[in-house]
């Protein structure tokens, strides 16, 4: 197979050769075109002069004639080409070309016989020689790392695969229009921070040679956002590069994108009506439907269920907010549950046993509310239960999409839960946000704020089976090239 790459490799070497003995440049510049292949199939004009560009994607010879597909980032259309009407120079021009070469033309747009839109092609320029042949059997591959990889031809044999990301930037621009109508202003916010924060994660660690200190990629921009909020900015929202230096699946990339909302003088009950509202808005613009299909699941828009986590956890393990860690572990030994570690803080024991209850079998949106305070230490706690915290986490098709609270805006109370968190309290002044409680010092209005996994939700809306099918170039092992 090598081999045979090979050979074809070095007959394009000679067709670029024989280009290049003509004085022509095999990759040449600006190319002035009249529409795109789209625009002009769909106000097809018989005899009307055109000039397009693309990347030809097969050829066929029928006698003195030739027919080509050239294919543009927007559709495809036939391109006839005869020597006596484009001239014996171009027509050689033509011999020299190979599916992948890119080429501009002009010509008049006329049907075939079989009501085909075509082009009669007066000039043909080479804009790009392709020196290596497009696979012929991409579809079928079953290494999809290889897809993943090569991303740049993935999208060009595979319109579903273009499809899938055109959807994606259609889902990031309805949510900025739908955010700006309601009147949010987007910031953006430092990716490198001295203190990573707002966000449970391991970090990615750098060092800045002039600063002489490190910094690390951010895990989450919630901090700096809120202090807009003290600053005066009341309704701001953020689509950021998020960075965790964990695991790698289905739905985990080390770099990844989110969209945070804050919104002053709301709260979680006004964050969950936002997020109905957009994610309704989503289907209806971007997919044009609200009830569809995820990975087998049906998932219908219609409702929108809410299911106490507290409740879950009396009900599935007899654990309630009120009791020590160590009673937790004994129940869950009795349920035959084994939790590792002799002396698990209360936060660690309820991230683990939280897995255990997300809900994954129904058939529209779930939002999980009634989270435990260890569960969340940016988040403020409930009236009537202040070992609950006034938050939800939103599943769809199993997964969690999105996360919101009200806003913790006490700075005594936030400092508190901030050193609650830290287990070594000597090394509490490299990981407690002393700017951010100072901020809350100053005041932060009572807010909402809202964050909602961009990649998770395209998954959801383009029925999409891995987090790397949603993002363009998801990160890889190194190559053994």
């Amino acid at each position: 197979m090598e081999h045979e790459e090979n050979d074809l490799i070095r007959q394009r070497k000679a067709k670029l050769e024989a280009i290049s003995a003509k004085g022509i440049y095999a990759y040449g510049g600006k190319f002035a075109t009249t529409s795109s292949i789209k625009e002009l199939t769909d106000n097809f004009t018989d005899g009307k002069v055109a000039a397009i560009a693309g990347r030809i994607m097969a050829c066929r010879e029928h006698g003195k004639a030739k027919f080509y597909d050239l294919k543009d980032s927007t559709g495809k259309i036939q391109l006839y080409v005869r020597a006596d009407i484009v001239g014996p120079d171009a027509f050689e021009l033509s011999n020299n070309t190979d599916i992948g070469d890119f080429v501009g033309v002009s010509g008049e747009a006329f049907k075939t016989r079989t009501n085909e839109p075509s082009i009669k092609v007066t000039k043909f320029e080479m804009l790009s020689k392709s020196m290596r042949p497009l696979p012929e059997k991409w579809h079928g591959l079953k290494d999809v790392e290889t897809r993943y990889r090569q991303r740049y031809i993935d999208v060009v044999m595979n319109d579903d695969v273009k499809k899938v990301f055109v959807t994606r930037s259609n889902i990031v621009s309805e949510i900025r229009r739908f955010l700006d109508s309601k009147g949010f202003l987007e910031v953006e916010t430092p990716m490198m921070q001295s203190i990573p924060g707002g966000a449970a994660g391991k970090p990615f660690k750098t060092h800045h040679e002039a600063l002489a200190m490190d910094l690390y990629l951010r895990i989450a921009p919630e901090l700096f956002l809120k202090r807009l909020l003290v600053g005066g900015f009341d309704k701001v929202y953020e689509i950021n590069r998020n960075f965790r230096n964990e695991g790698i699946s289905t739905r985990h990339n080390p770099e990844f994108t989110m969209l945070e909302v804050y919104e002053a003088y709301s709260d979680c009950a006004g964050m969950m009506k936002l997020t109905e509202d957009m994610i309704m808005n989503l289907a209806v613009k971007v997919i044009g439907k609200t009830s569809f299909e995820y990975q087998g699941k049906a998932i219908d828009l219609s409702k929108w269920e809410r299911i106490s986590f507290a409740l879950l956890m009396k009900e599935q393990f007899g654990i309630i907010p009120e009791e020590k860690p160590e009673e937790w572990i004994r129940k869950l030994k009795n349920k035959r549950i084994e939790i590792e570690g002799k002396e698990l803080s209360r936060t660690q024991i309820i991230n683990i046993v939280g897995e255990l209850i997300e809900p994954k079998a129904h058939n529209h949106p779930v939002f999980v509310v009634d989270m435990f305070k260890e569960m969340c230490p940016l988040a403020k706690t409930k009236r009537d239960n202040p070992l609950l915290t006034d938050r939800f986490e939103l599943y769809m098709g199993g997964m969690e999409i999105a996360n919101a609270y009200s806003e913790l805006n006490d700075p005594a109370e936030q400092k508190n839960r901030f050193e609650a968190d830290i287990v070594d309290l000597k090394d509490k002044k490299n990981k407690i946000d002393e700017d951010f409680v100072r901020a809350l010092e100053y005041g932060m209005p009572p807010a909402g704020g809202l964050g909602i996994g961009i990649d998770r939700l395209v998954m959801i809306l383009t029925n999409s089976p891995s987090i790397r099918d949603v993002i363009l170039f998801p990160q890889l092992k190194p190559e053994n090239v």
